[in-house]
C-alpha cells in the first residue's frame, strides 16, 4: 500500500526528468491510498495549471483508488506529526494516513526525507 504526496503527483504529471522513476513507483489503484487533502491539493494545482478538464480526470481516477477522509485518530496523528517532524498541517495529514493505513508514502518533497516509511524521490537540484 502506497500514498502518494502531491509532490510527486505534480513531477509524474508535469513529466518531469523524474517521470519515468515515478512511474514505477505508482501502484495499481486498489493498493494506493488518496487522502483527501491530496485530492484538494491537486485539484487546486490542476485547475490553476492545467484546466477543470484535468482536474476532473485526477478526481475520477482516484474514485478507483483508496480515498482516505480526515477522521479524528487521523487528526491526532497528524497534530503529533506536526510537532514531531515539523511537517505543515496538509503534510503531517498525509503523513499520518499513511503511517496509520500501514503504507509507505512516495514524495520529492526534501522534509520528509529522513522520515520512517518515506520513498524520498529528490526534486532535480534538491540533491545537494
Amino acid at each position: 500500500m502506497r500514498v502518494i504526496d502531491s509532490s510527486a503527483w505534480i513531477e509524474w504529471l508535469v513529466d518531469s526528468p523524474l517521470a519515468s522513476r515515478l512511474a514505477g513507483e505508482i501502484p495499481e489503484p486498489h493498493e494506493l491510498i488518496v487522502p483527501t487533502i491530496v485530492q484538494m491539493e491537486m485539484c487546486k494545482w490542476l485547475i490553476r495549471e492545467r484546466g477543470e478538464e484535468s482536474a476532473e480526470r485526477f478526481m475520477s481516477y482516484t474514485t478507483e483508488c483508496i480515498v482516505v477522509e480526515l477522521g479524528t485518530e487521523i487528526a491526532w496523528d497528524a497534530a503529533e506529526a506536526s510537532l514531531r517532524f515539523k511537517l505543515s498541517t496538509a503534510d503531517a495529514i498525509i503523513y499520518a494516513t499513511a503511517r496509520l493505513l500501514d503504507a509507505d508514502l512516495l514524495t520529492c518533497d526534501r522534509h520528509f526525507e529522513n522520515l520512517p516509511h518515506v520513498t524520498y524521490i529528490p526534486k532535480s537540484g534538491a540533491e545537494a
